[in-house]
């Protein structure tokens, strides 16, 4: 998916909210442990509550390979699942030796090799730039690379002084002379929103996924105005506020209900700041 596909989805929905996946089989509602495979019964029923409000979908790998064999078997059918006009992002944070990452980036863009297709996936950018390019080898594919993240320890490291700024303003200035902003996206957690403004005139024209609303109580209004650009530049991302929004055989209603919620907040930003 580009950029501009990206983008006239954002406009056709009015939303750009990308919805977590992160299903917990200890959380999932009770009825559905009888399925044959209750992930992939849970997330079936949750893509097709949220699909018309949601532009993005984002299982986190950590969940399905919890599970062995069987949880990448339900990660293969959620990800064919999910409609064509979305965009899908392979939450597994990779990174490593140049010859591995090229391993990571084939296990989620060469469905030959693994069975598996996403548009992105996300990766640490530690090891610097011989861990990150070869995901940047496949055409039409993203990196999305960490940068300012949403947890507590983020500041022991991210937020610490490198010269004369701090480590995850030298990750957005370097990364950019890796791949353009048809290749790269950031992750920015949205409960460093107050900081959204400074991270834009570093990455004006990049798309940033901001995980943290919801649950982890960030602002999205705030995440919309300071981190909006012309493209709208923003997926905003919501996992458990929606898909656990209920425990009961009306859970995929309340998911429903929940991303309409989101969907329509944002429905607002656009007009206001596009």
């Amino acid at each position: 998916m580009t950029k501009q596909e990206l983008f006239g989805q954002i406009q056709a929905k009015k939303s750009y909210l990308c919805v977590g996946l992160d299903t917990d089989i200890q959380k999932i509602p009770t009825h559905l442990l009888k399925e044959e495979d209750p992930i992939f019964a849970f997330n079936k029923q949750i893509i097709d509550a949220t699909h018309q409000y949601a532009v993005a979908y984002k299982p986190n790998i950590a969940f399905y390979e919890a599970l062995g064999a069987k949880g990448w078997e339900s990660l293969e059918k959620t990800l064919a699942y999910i409609p064509k006009e979305c965009f899908t992002i392979a939450d597994a944070k990779r990174g490593d030796i140049g010859n591995t990452s090229g391993l990571y980036a084939r296990a989620f863009f060469d469905k030959n090799a693994s069975g598996l297709d996403f548009d992105s996936v996300t990766v640490a950018p530690y090891m610097g730039e011989d861990s990150v390019t070869p995901f940047l080898q496949f055409d039409g594919k993203w990196v999305i690379l960490l940068a300012l993240t949403s947890n507590g320890g983020s500041r022991d490291f991210q937020t610490l002084a490198v010269g004369d700024e701090a480590l995850y303003e030298k990750v957005l200035r370097t990364s950019q002379a890796w791949g353009s902003d048809e290749q790269l996206m950031y992750v920015v957690g949205a409960t460093k929103a107050d900081m959204l403004a400074h991270i834009r005139s570093i990455v004006p024209n990049h798309f940033l996924l901001v995980p943290g609303v919801g649950a982890q109580g960030g602002s999205l209004a705030e995440v919309s105005q300071y981190g909006m650009n012309s493209t709208c530049g923003l997926l905003v991302n919501s996992s458990r506020a929606i898909i656990y929004a209920s425990s009961g055989e009306d859970f995929a209603q309340a998911a429903a209900l929940e991303a309409q919620k989101v969907q329509l907040e944002m429905e607002q930003y656009l007009a206001a700041y596009l």
